[in-house]
């Protein structure tokens, strides 16, 4: 028998929207001029590699925000221990919703994320810088 969703993405990622501040581009590219903004970019770093990134960036892999965020972990980044405002981004913006809300939930404070994502923040005229491909191939 199939699974039943009861919570789809959807719904998921409307309700972190209605909890979490959401920036547009715009907002995001004047932002991240400040000192005390750290922008987190969780894609994949295949999407990172192949789309580029913004300027400055913190790469976080979605699946590993919550253990680099949490002192307590084993995998903590003292970046996430800093006094900073945290906007994160995904490509298009639904993955850094529910990203920015865990990040919220776990006390991180204070959290944004960019509406439309990186494609927003490129279409919107914000910096990019395109990554040198890997040496060895892989990507």
């Amino acid at each position: 028998m199939p699974q039943t969703i009861h919570r789809g993405y959807k719904t998921l990622v409307a309700e972190a929207n209605a909890q979490i501040t959401t920036l547009s581009a715009e907002e995001a590219i004047a932002a991240a001029k400040r000192d005390d903004v750290v922008i987190v970019d969780i894609r994949d770093p295949r999407e990172i590699e192949r789309e580029g990134r913004i300027p400055g960036a913190f790469a976080c892999p979605r699946g590993m925000l919550e253990f680099w965020i949490d002192p307590e972990s084993p995998y903590a980044k003292p970046v996430f221990q800093e006094d900073k405002t945290f906007i994160f981004h995904c490509a298009g913006g639904w993955r850094s919703a529910l990203a920015a809300k865990a990040a919220q939930d776990m006390g991180l404070k204070p959290v944004a994320h960019i509406g439309g994502g990186f494609a927003a923040w490129r279409d919107a005229g914000g910096p990019v810088e395109k990554l040198a491909p890997r040496a060895d191939g892989k990507s």
